[in-house]
Order: C-alpha cells, then sequence, then structure tokens
C-alpha cells in the first residue's frame, strides 16, 4: 500500500499536492505529546482559551479568500460558498469563546445533610475522523468546542483536502494555542482505526458515511471510550397541500444543490402530496435545467464538480441502479463529456422502496421526487427511512407544521418554510442511522468532559 496521498483539483483533474503519510508510530508519538499538553491545557482558564479561539476567528476572516480559494481547488466548491463557510467558522470560535465559561462553570446544588459541586472536567485528547465536503467547518465544528473544555484534539481528515488540514493546524499554531493542542495527522482510515486503542485518546467524534461510523464505534466501545456520529441521511422534504408552492420549490432546490448536493445535511427527498406534485414537478426541473454547470472559482456557476471521481461514478451507478428498478428520470442522469468531475443536476420520479434512491444517501446533485397521497402519507413516507438528521416541511399553517416537527417528525433537525445549514447556537445531530451527540449551541462543549459531582457533608 503506498505511503504517499495525492490531492486532484476537480475541475481540471490535474494533481495539486502530493504528501507523505506518517506512520502509526509517529501518529503515536503526536498523540503522546497532545495529551502532555493537555495536562497544562486542562489547567488554563476559560479567559485564556476565548483569548487564542477569538484570535483564531479573526486568522479565518483575514485569510477567508485564500481559505476559500483552496476548498474550490482541492474539492471543487463553489468559491463564494467557501467564503460563508470561513466566515461561519469564524462564528463558532466566537460562540464558544463567549459561551464557554457559562456552559461549563461549575454548578452549585443542594443535597442531603450538605450541598454539591457538579464540575464539567476535560478528559483528554479528543480523536476527530472528519470528511471532505466541508473541510474548514468539519474540522472547527468539533475542535473549538473541545478545546474550549480543556481537551486537546487530533485530526484525521480526508485525504483529498489535506492541503486544508494543514493550513488549519498552521492557524491554530499563528492563533498563539500551544503546540500540541490541535494537531493534523496525515493518516489514512486503517492507521486511525489502529489509534482508536491508544491510551491517551479519550474520545471520538468521527462525521461520515454510516458504515463506516459503525466501525468506528465499535472499536471504540472495546475500549469503552465515548463517541459522537454525525453519518449519512435522505432528508425529506414535505410539501403539504397547503404550501407556497413556489417558496417550496425555490428552497428544495437551494437545499438540494448547496456545496454541489455534498452536504450531509441537505434535502434529498422531495415528498410532494398528490395535489401539487406535477406543478413542483414542472417547476423543479425547469429550475434545475436553467443551472450553469461549471468552473467554481467563475461567480455566476451554480453547480461545480463533484469532488473525487469515485464519487461521481458511485452517484450515477446509484442513479442507475434505481432506474433499473423502476424509477424514471425527469432531468440529468448522464456524465457530461467534459474534463473534470462534474454531474448534473438530476430529478429522479416513480421512487420507492428498494432503491438507492429511496433508502439510500445520494451524496451529489440528485434528487428524489416522491408523490404522497395526503398530509399524512407524506409525514409517513417521511419518516419511512433508517435516516434522520434533518428534514423539512412547507405549509402555511405554521402552527400545524411546528406540531408535526415536534410530535411527529423523527429527526433531529427539521426547517419549516426554508432550509438552512448549521448554526452556532443551535444544536447539530440526528437519530437512528444518522447517529448520535450534539454539536454546537453549547451541547457539544459537554459531550467530551467528566461530569463529576463533589459532595460536601455537613459537620
Amino acid at each position: 500500500m503506498s505511503n504517499t496521498v495525492s490531492t486532484i483539483n476537480p475541475t481540471n483533474e490535474q494533481t495539486l499536492a502530493n504528501y507523505t503519510l506518517l506512520s502509526q508510530q509517529d501518529a503515536e508519538h503526536i498523540i503522546e505529546q497532545s495529551h502532555d499538553t493537555f495536562l497544562k491545557w486542562r489547567l488554563t482558564s476559560f479567559t485564556e482559551r476565548a483569548t487564542y479561539l477569538n484570535k483564531l476567528a479573526s486568522l479565518f476572516e483575514q485569510n477567508k479568500h485564500d481559505l476559500a480559494k483552496l476548498m474550490t481547488e482541492e474539492m471543487g466548491k463553489l468559491y463564494q460558498q467557501g467564503i460563508q463557510e470561513v466566515e461561519l467558522c469564524a462564528e463558532i470560535c466566537r460562540y464558544s469563546a463567549q459561551n464557554g465559561a457559562r456552559v461549563l462553570s461549575d454548578e452549585q446544588r443542594e443535597m442531603q445533610n450538605g450541598r454539591a459541586i457538579i464540575s464539567y472536567q476535560p478528559t483528554g485528547v479528543l480523536l476527530g475522523i472528519q470528511p471532505w465536503n466541508f473541510p474548514l467547518y468539519q474540522v472547527i465544528r468539533y475542535s473549538a468546542a473541545n478545546i474550549m473544555a480543556g481537551n486537546t484534539t487530533v485530526l484525521k481528515h480526508a485525504g483529498n483536502v489535506f492541503g486544508m488540514a494543514e493550513k488549519i493546524e498552521a492557524l491554530f499554531l499563528e492563533a498563539g494555542f500551544p503546540k500540541y493542542c490541535f494537531n493534523n495527522l496525515l493518516i489514512d482510515g486503517k492507521t486511525a482505526s489502529a489509534l482508536i486503542s491508544h491510551k491517551a485518546i479519550s474520545g471520538v467524534t468521527f462525521t461520515g458515511s454510516d458504515t463506516t461510523g459503525k466501525k468506528v464505534a465499535e472499536e471504540a466501545a472495546k475500549y469503552v471510550k465515548k463517541t459522537v456520529l454525525e453519518l449519512g441521511s435522505n432528508d425529506a422534504y414535505i410539501v403539504l397541500d397547503d404550501a407556497d408552492l413556489e417558496l417550496a420549490v425555490k428552497t428544495c432546490l437551494q437545499g438540494r444543490m448547496i456545496n454541489n448536493g455534498e452536504t450531509c445535511v441537505s434535502a434529498k427527498r422531495f415528498v410532494v402530496v398528490e395535489s401539487l406534485y406535477e406543478r413542483f414537478k414542472q417547476q423543479m426541473k425547469s429550475q434545475l435545467e436553467a443551472m450553469k454547470m461549471g468552473d467554481p472559482m467563475d461567480d455566476t456557476t451554480d453547480l461545480g464538480p463533484m469532488a473525487r471521481e469515485d464519487l461521481r461514478d458511485g452517484i450515477h451507478k446509484q442513479v442507475k441502479e434505481s432506474v433499473k428498478a423502476g424509477a424514471s428520470i425527469v432531468t440529468g442522469g448522464e456524465i457530461p463529456n467534459k474534463p473534470g468531475f462534474y454531474y448534473p443536476p438530476t430529478l429522479l420520479e416513480d421512487v420507492s422502496p428498494g432503491m438507492p434512491a429511496y433508502d439510500d444517501e445520494l451524496f451529489g446533485p440528485v434528487a428524489s421526487l416522491i408523490k404522497a397521497t395526503d398530509n399524512d402519507d407524506a409525514m409517513r413516507i417521511a419518516n419511512d427511512s433508517r435516516y434522520g438528521l434533518g428534514g423539512g416541511i412547507f405549509s402555511k399553517n405554521e402552527d400545524k407544521a411546528i406540531e408535526l416537527a415536534i410530535k411527529y417528525f423523527n429527526t433531529g433537525m427539521i426547517n419549516i418554510n426554508g432550509y438552512g445549514l448549521a448554526q452556532p447556537n443551535l444544536p447539530f445531530g440526528g437519530v437512528k442511522e444518522s447517529g448520535y451527540g450534539r454539536e454546537h449551541g453549547g451541547f457539544g462543549m459537554r459531550e467530551f468532559v467528566n461530569i463529576k459531582c463533589v459532595m460536601i457533608n455537613s459537620q
């Protein structure tokens, strides 16, 4: 097996850089250094940690154009969406800095014959195994909260964004964080799995496919180590009979095609009641066909390339398998004859259980259109999934939509009459095979801490 990895520009298929993978022994040495740093870092004040995080936020903003360009070069993200990602990461750092002391401060509680102190204490070195689709955000999402909590972190990033992985570590150091507070490990998945057992690793946070996530959780469980998993999804966006149709079409298009369709929490299944189905389909078809596919550095481009050739070929295989099983292509579905790993905006209908387009995650610019007989049937279809990360409801009756979202929609996050990605002050995570644990909103700061109870008995 080769010990080198190449990053490839998906727009022109040209090699960007070559990286030498660390040996397991070298990676373990870094983890041990990270543990030594943790023993000191855990004793720093919230004020000191916040100072560094605020500095990191400023550095992100100062370097946002270079960071966004690097995203575009390594994984094909539209440049303007890269700018937005960097700005979100700066907000996450500042939110963690501003709210860490409130979330993590000791609590006083009464107890029989005395009083108690509940203290949130950091646990050690965390291993983050992260994907390529939001190459800065995925890393900052777990690292900012956990470093604010007093932990240290090591990162196994995806091989096609190793340039971003190195840049992130450099910015942490420039912000003033101690060396080994945050460290990038240029390793493969096999080495990352082997590192879970290392005695200095206190927990693992993983974002990626449910297949790999289950293996990570299984390995961590052998050593009684906590995990946070953010796995795949096939989010349903349901269009009820009283929906604003134009808003629903516009929002579903945005929610499906953002980040070139390569987003875990995005609109993937459009579940539309029969009375609105044909109009929704025709409007969606027209808008998909009007999208401009091309250079992601061009501000007029709507859809860039997929991140890797294997990913483009994989989603095309899912489309073909779904069609073979009875699905119909409304638009798209053919690999274009041009350089780059492009796949056109694609809409499938006649989608039913047993097809990849119904059961699995389509990680690319492909949507499944499903007809529901009525509102109740739409909710049934939405919940008919092994996943439960996000979802959406379109209805002019906001109170009814809220009731459906809270009581009946079995998923972690639900948008009503809109679509949005992560927000620093709101929890992010799912249920069922979309994983467990929460990030953002202060919740992520308490995932990998020891909730320690100190009981003081009166004499």
